[in-house]
């Protein structure tokens, strides 16, 4: 499995992804934006794109979907309850559905409400350890829930599913958000040693050459992951004195002020 991050360059820092099979050449390609972009990109590693998959419905991860079809015949792969919200979608997945390209490419279909309701991630079953996570799971943070989400399920979807990854699983979020977020960690956590050596990487990394984290490295730095750490839900409480210590209600808090900082 090969794996080439493009970054769109536009002002929400949106992260395209060509997912191939070194072998066939077969390429799927996540969430397509500028068009231009991922064709280009897709010509210069001489790969075939077959099929689209969208993480959700959201239009900076749809908008590219005609003008892919239009060039490489692709079918359209989304969430089966996105059917209605995306033009054209050929194939609604559920969890645990398999999408394939080539021998190398096999991806199983989580269903990760809590953005929106109709959201997919994917997991690799063959070759390196990868999260597909579109805006469910990002470097150092979570989605937010503003536009169609719930707090609720997107708590859910951390503890029940992201959670249980494997430590070595490579993440891959639909944005370029980490230093931003790596910020707003350590302004919960202000003696974070793993938060400060990442954001010093980071802040001289572009978007193109940005670091791939791990779960191991989320869960050591991304407080939606630490929501049983008492510096966080000590922040939390100087800011919301009534502020319940449960896992949930941290998660909620964290989501809260995320959305505000």
């Amino acid at each position: 499995m090969q794996i080439t991050r493009i970054y769109m360059d536009n002002a929400l820092r949106n992260y395209c992804h060509l997912i191939a099979c070194e072998e066939t050449q077969e390429a799927i390609i996540l969430d397509p934006l500028d068009v231009h972009k991922c064709l280009s990109e897709a010509k210069r590693l001489k790969l075939n794109i077959t099929k689209i998959i969208n993480t959700h419905e959201h239009f900076d991860h749809i908008e590219g979907n005609p003008g892919i079809v239009a060039a490489t015949g692709a079918t359209i792969h989304a969430h089966v309850n996105a059917i209605s919200s995306i033009p054209n979608v050929d194939v609604g997945l559920k969890a645990g559905d398999m999408v394939e390209a080539g021998t190398t490419v096999r991806l199983r279909v989580l269903d990760t409400p809590g953005h929106t309701q109709a959201h997919v991630c994917l997991v690799s079953e063959l070759g390196e350890a990868a999260l597909f996570c579109g805006d469910t799971l990002f470097n150092a943070s979570a989605g937010n829930c503003k536009y169609g989400g719930s707090v609720t399920h997107m708590y859910q979807t951390f503890v029940n599913q992201l959670a249980k990854l494997p430590d070595t699983t490579a993440i891959y979020p639909g944005h370029d958000y980490i230093v931003n977020n790596l910020g707003f960690s350590l302004s919960l956590e202000p003696n974070n040693s793993l938060a400060k050596e990442l954001l010093t990487q980071t802040n001289s990394q572009t978007p193109d050459n940005r670091m791939v984290t791990t779960m191991a490295l989320e869960k050591k730095m991304n407080p939606f992951f630490r929501l049983d750490n008492p510096d966080i839900i000590g922040s939390l409480k100087n800011q919301n004195s009534s502020l319940k210590e449960d896992p949930e209600s941290v998660f909620t808090a964290l989501r809260s002020v995320r959305d505000q900082w």
